[in-house]
């Protein structure tokens, strides 16, 4: 490109090719327009696995995702009238945010935005005491709520000691151990809308259930869950679960966290 010449008779030299020349009232704009951001993929939630085994890694958005497992069939002793079994949470992701067009703007959110979730105390355990039929969560020696619940009955009682909390599900589907129907999630799931597990005996059982003899192979497990019979919290009546109205366990599964310590007093 050749040179203009300035006043004076001094060749000035010709700015280089993409850059803009800022002198004069209007200056050039440098570059092409700016063209909206893409945001990042959205990482997959991790999900805990059933029976208490580590969370599930997070695999990259870019990566097909997992099929969903099949769900865990382990048997709940303590849900009427006889043992069930409770299902895993599915390890399916979802799917990861889509980018706006060029040049849009996010719209406002409707509404007051969601409440972070509440942190669980380090020194939180769970202590049970089957005499009184009663549950406290206490934060370092001091009890911040208390729970009514059902426990065992005479021969199916729930377990004495110390446990910890080997696994949550939310919605669970309960199994007839012995003819292997299920009970899909809804109001008359003998599990109602929450399930927190904390021992498991492999040892199998067997007794009377007050109405037959129950012959149960393979693993059960006891745990805390809700129940449509609601007549019954107070009592010993399950086969060793222990049972808490709907809105109770709800509030209960919030305030729990896998490895929880749990004590069962006589």
């Amino acid at each position: 490109m050749p040179s203009k010449p300035a006043a004076g008779g001094v060749p000035r030299p010709a700015p280089p090719s993409g850059a803009a020349l800022l002198s004069g009232d209007q200056p050039l704009v440098i570059g092409a327009p700016a063209q909206g951001l893409q945001p990042s993929p959205v990482p997959p939630a991790l999900t805990p696995a059933a029976l208490g085994a580590a969370d599930a890694p997070a695999s990259r958005a870019a990566l097909p995702s997992a099929p969903a497992a099949s769900p865990a069939v382990v048997s709940p002793i303590g849900t009427p009238p006889q043992s069930g079994i409770v299902s895993a949470p599915s390890l399916s992701a979802p799917a990861p945010a889509s980018a706006p067009a060029s040049g849009d703007r996010p719209a406002a959110a409707s509404g007051p935005a969601p409440a972070a979730p509440a942190l669980i105390p380090a020194g939180r355990e769970l202590v049970l005491d089957r005499r009184r039929r009663r549950l406290e969560v206490r934060d370092n020696g001091i009890t911040v709520r208390r729970f009514a619940v059902a426990v065992g009955m005479p021969g199916w009682e729930t377990p004495v000691g110390r446990f910890a909390v080997l696994e949550k599900t939310l919605n669970p589907i309960w199994e007839h151990p012995q003819s292997g129907v299920q009970t899909p999630p809804g109001a008359a799931n003998p599990l109602g809308s929450r399930w927190i597990g904390f021992h498991r005996d492999c040892s199998g059982r067997r007794g009377w259930d007050g109405e037959s003899m129950l012959d149960v192979k393979g693993c059960v497990v006891a745990g805390f869950h809700g129940t449509p019979h609601r007549w019954t919290v107070g009592q010993a009546v399950s086969h060793g679960c222990v049972r808490l109205y709907d809105e109770d366990v709800r509030t209960l599964y919030e305030m729990v966290s896998l490895g929880m310590r749990l004590t069962v007093l006589p």
